[in-house]
């Protein structure tokens, strides 16, 4: 679950859209009927205005307004069974209360219709839906959610509605939610009082990350006269100033239709859409002038300057640059859709990629690690913006960084750019328009929110093709176009802020300090009797998030709702050069999809930790005779993008077998296909490793993105560790992406001579690149698969040189059929570690953050073991049905629960939590709720429900037949872990816990990262890094 509060939502800056450039027959029915509606049609209390094909993308877009409220509707038809409903409301706060992001917190706690707590999470395992969450953005609060099944798609409907509109706001969820003072131990009234409360505790998390807190320091300070100079999210300090009262008004005022715009996408009619919304909400309302309007910032006549500072990093690739500068411009209005595309493609010529200006001037040089935090275009706000700065620089280097960017805004002014890579950046534009992704409607609602937010036409963002030919048009009549909007937005722009941040040492106690002053004072106010209410408040809290919870109120689904068999996905094995090839038949748009797998058995131990730097740099250095830039600008001009990742895929029989190795992924246009596969033979047969300077770029930026996201995924990192000496799966996921690859990358970084890994990326290219040991898989349309099998056969002789027959470095390989229908031709080889010892261990990182990360693992059984269903099914129930109120509501994390993984680790988690220790008990807790049997066949129907929203959650063209040709999982082994799913029973669940989870039982990892705990020091039980 997972809510989010700024850089608004990064606006999905590179939308995936899918839809061909071609005259267009409606094959569509959805568009097709939707093409009917006429402007000035009333339907259900709507007026049509508009009706528009939009055959880029395969959809007719309606444009209606209600006629009472005046609130808004767009509808997207489009044949697709993903659909998706969303409403937001424009939220403009004056001050950093965090009342718009509390509020989407607090009116999904119950409703008038479905007063029971929590209907949100409850609703999340009594549906199929694919997609449910709630967002708040600077200037909006968006609820979507998207299903496949058209009576969810109603239940979900009413119960969004109802949360919306009519939510009960009780002082209690407030509490819950916001913040509370509370006596540290709710039962013990003479345990000091501390703050608490999930949105509190949140945000806490939030600016424990210096790129957040970076972005919106610069957001409110580019901004300083209206709602973007507040954090709509919450200032932790300015949070506890928030009371009750002020969150119903701001309900009252920005909660009605009249400040509302919904939005509905995919197959289902719009008629009935708009006839349950109009019965369920907006009957019940008259319009209203909702007066939230932003006014335009009005513009500075002299640049400015500003600085802040931040918390250290300790993982930052040199201790002695932890600078950021940045300079950022107010541009215009995003409500001119011509002006914010031009801008948006100006932003990437500017600065993506190495042949952009920026990248040559502010990256090569290596005056920084990586652009800062905030970089490029950003049209989230009613002006848009462009910043351009580094981060992990050194102080002194300020002066020379701000003449930089002023110099490059100069040369691109005298120069402009090669057309090449504009004709580059139009290709992407075409490709992003053909692919095609699952939640498509989700991109285009977020896509068009925040124009939409402010008054902008969503019809005419969506008409891509149209901008696209208009910027044609504008650069052939002028061919300065570009360089005038360079001069114009930054050259003559005085609306200009230079923002610097610098680390300060003693920075986490300061707020450490400011937040027991604020405890202090509140304190200070209270007389004993006031202390005493405090006290009942917090038991009350306590027992009403003990009770258990009556959710008949709400709609459900029934398990018999469930689809009892799954589509079968038909592949062909076939081989080219010898080496085997899957095709898959898809409607991929006129895109070919083609990955490649390439085995690790060969290399040596002592190379492991490189690979993932190998991965990284493999496709972004040079190969054959173009180097490093012309390598980059052929991929932009001839594919969807090139990338080289690590795999490591457990057994699916048993826990000890793995398969080790890298996976090439490309896409690219049908007409690229030979030069796709030429810029793969120059990555085999010639690749450059040897220019150090670009090598020494690629380092310290892949060394910044990994110690920028640990506060970000600060879970993931502490389950891998959890994991690590539980399977020796576990253990090289360790090595590839956990802890261990941050602390390696920060080594490479702080190298001053970087010869010795040089050496090294040849030495693994050798065992990795090496057609001996490769599987490949095509993606694409059935007139394009005997082409697509040409070209790929060419391409294998052309990389035939690199075919050598080289020993595993471990002897016990297992063989499985790559079809497993047939016993002998090719064959996945695995590693087994049969001697492999499980151990328990605890390790505990400490980290710069205000908040936890916790996490235990238990070793337990494969995916295809009786047991494997009812485990998946027991870390669903358990995550709803205890885990969520131990940990999120009484303890006030961000989020926690159970999964079961593929591996066969049963892991426990908790995100931004508080509590460290603790949260180890009452993941405990949870395994003896499950041995005690007390929870209900409904609760398990649940589970079920919640598991198969995931298990069919739809699959994009470009990866079907990915799970078969990765991990060897068969539409037939999908379908007896769907029958074991169904079949699991009460009795499987108590004796699964018994069995796997009992505390005699196990074997456990266990991970912690967060901030400094001498209850952990103390324990030799626990290591401490």
């Amino acid at each position: 679950m997972f809510r989010q509060t700024k850089a608004a939502l990064g606006k999905i800056r590179h939308l995936r859209l899918s839809g061909e450039q071609r005259t267009w027959r409606l094959k569509s029915t959805s568009a097709e009927t939707a093409l009917r509606y006429r402007p000035g049609q009333r339907i259900h209390g709507f007026t049509v205005k508009e009706v528009a094909a939009v055959p880029d993308l395969f959809l007719t877009a309606v444009k209606l307004t209600h006629d009472r409220t005046g609130a808004q509707y767009l509808h997207a038809a489009r044949d697709d069974s993903n659909n998706l409903f969303s409403v937001q409301f424009r939220t403009t706060p004056l001050d950093s209360t965090g009342v718009p992001h509390i509020l989407e917190h607090t009116v999904l706690c119950g409703s008038e219709k479905f007063p029971c707590r929590d209907p949100f999470f409850k609703m999340l395992n009594r549906s199929l839906s694919t997609f449910m969450n709630a967002f708040t953005a600077s200037d909006y609060t968006m609820y979507p959610f998207s299903t496949q099944n058209g009576k969810d798609f109603q239940n979900l409907l009413s119960v969004y509605l109802d949360a919306v509109f009519f939510p009960c706001l009780r002082e209690q969820d407030f509490w819950q939610e916001g913040w509370r003072l509370e006596n540290e131990d709710p039962t013990d009234p003479n345990s000091p009082l501390v703050f608490k409360g999930v949105v509190f505790n949140e945000m806490k998390g939030v600016f424990s990350d210096n790129e957040r807190l970076y972005a919106q320091h610069l957001q409110n300070k580019l901004y300083p006269d209206h709602t973007y100079s507040v954090v709509s999210g919450g200032e932790p300090l300015a949070i506890p100033d928030l009371t009750w009262e002020q969150l119903k008004r701001f309900h009252a005022t920005h909660y009605h239709p009249s400040n509302a715009r919904f939005f509905t996408y995919g197959d289902l009619p719009l008629e009935q859409h708009l006839k349950q919304i109009e019965e369920e909400a907006l009957s019940k309302f008259e319009r209203i002038d909702p007066n939230t309007d932003v006014p335009p910032q009005p513009h500075w006549s002299s640049p400015r300057e500003d600085h802040v500072t931040c918390g250290p990093d300790a993982l930052a690739p040199d201790p002695s640059r932890q600078n950021t500068l940045c300079v950022s411009f107010l541009l215009g209005d995003i409500t001119d859709t011509f002006e914010g595309f031009t801008l948006g493609l100006l932003s990437d010529l500017m600065i993506s990629g190495p042949n952009s200006p920026f990248y040559k001037s502010l990256i090569e040089p290596k005056i920084g690690t990586d652009f800062s935090s905030v970089v490029g275009y950003d049209g989230s706000t009613k002006e848009a913006s462009f910043s351009i700065g580094l981060q992990g620089m050194a102080e002194e280097d300020t002066e020379r960084v701000k003449r930089i960017i002023s110099q490059t805004m100069d040369d691109i002014i005298e120069t402009g750019f090669v057309e090449e890579r504009i004709e580059a950046l139009l290709h992407k534009i075409e490709i992003q328009m053909k692919h095609q992704s699952t939640n498509f409607g989700l991109s285009l609602a977020s896509y068009v929110a925040s124009s939409w937010n402010h008054g902008g036409d969503p019809v005419q963002l969506l008409q891509i093709g149209d901008s696209v030919a208009k910027f044609r048009r504008a650069l052939a009549e002028n061919p300065r176009f570009l360089q005038d909007k360079v001069k114009h937005y930054f050259k003559e722009n005085t609306h200009r802020l230079t923002l610097s941040m610098s680390p300060d040492e003693a920075y986490l106690e300061k707020q450490a300090k400011a937040e027991e002053e604020k405890l202090q004072r509140k304190i200070q106010t209270l007389s004993d009797s006031d202390r005493k209410e405090i006290y009942e408040k917090g038991l009350e809290l306590l027992a009403t998030q003990s009770e258990t919870q009556d959710a008949s109120c709400l709609p459900a689904l029934k398990v018999c709702d469930i689809a009892p068999t799954i589509p079968v996905t038909p592949v062909q094995i076939g081989s080219a050069g010898g080496v085997p090839v899957q095709y898959c038949e898809q409607p991929t748009n006129g895109l070919v999809y083609f990955r490649a797998m390439c085995s690790l058995n060969t290399l040596p131990e002592d190379l492991r930790l490189y690979v993932p730097l190998f991965c990284s740099v493999v496709t972004r250095m040079g190969s054959g005779g173009l180097d490093y830039r012309q390598q980059a600008q052929q991929m932009d001009l001839r594919t969807g993008g090139m990338s080289v990742s690590t795999e490591v895929i457990p057994d699916s029989t048993e826990l000890d077998v793995y398969e080790q190795g890298v996976l090439l992924s490309s896409s690219c246009l049908e007409r690229n296909l030979p030069h796709m596969f030429e810029l793969w033979s120059d990555i085999f047969n010639s690749p450059r490793f040897d220019d150090e300077e670009r090598l020494r770029v690629l380092v310290m930026r892949s060394a910044q993105e990994l110690a920028n996201g640990i506060s970000y995924s600060g879970h993931m990192y502490a389950m891998t560790r959890a994991g690590c000496y539980l399977t020796p799966a576990g253990d090289l996921q360790e090595t590839f992406g956990g802890m261990e690859q941050v602390k390696f990358m920060k080594r490479i970084a702080e190298m001053s001579d970087l010869t010795q890994v040089i050496r090294t990326l040849p030495r693994i290219k050798k065992h990795l690149l090496n057609p001996d040991n490769m599987r490949c898989a095509v993606n694409t349309t059935p007139q394009k698969l005997s082409d697509s099998a040409t070209q790929l056969e060419t391409f294998i002789k052309d990389v035939a040189a690199n075919r050598k027959e080289r020993k595993p470095v471990r002897p016990n390989i297992i063989e499985k059929p790559l079809d497993p229908l047939r016993d002998s031709g090719p064959s996945r080889k695995l590693i087994s570690e049969q001697n492999f010892q499980p151990c328990q261990m605890k390790t505990f990182f400490q980290m710069p953050f205000p908040v936890n990360f916790v996490s235990e693992n238990i070793r337990t059984v494969p995916f295809s073991h009786e047991d494997y269903a009812s485990l998946c099914v027991l870390a669903r129930m358990m995550t709803a049905k205890f885990l969520q109120g131990e940990i999120r509501e009484k303890g006030g994390a961000y989020g926690g629960g159970a999964r079961m993984g593929g591996g066969g680790l049963f892991t426990f988690y908790s995100y931004r939590d508080p509590n460290s220790v603790q949260t180890l008990s009452a993941f405990r807790k949870g395994v003896d709720w499950a041995k005690s049997g007390q929870f209900t066949q409904q609760d398990i129907d649940e589970a079920k429900l919640s598991i198969f929203s995931a298990v069919d959650s739809p699959v994009a063209p470009a990866n079907k037949g990915m799970g078969r040709f990765l991990s060897g999982m068969t539409d037939e082994m999908k379908q007896s872990h769907r029958e074991r799913l169904f079949a699991v029973t009460h009795e499987d669940l108590v004796g699964s816990a018994e069995r796997y989870l009992s505390v005699g039982q196990r074997t456990c990892g266990v991970a912690i990262l967060g901030p400094e705990n001498e209850t952990i020091k103390k324990d030799p039980s626990w290591i401490v890094k």
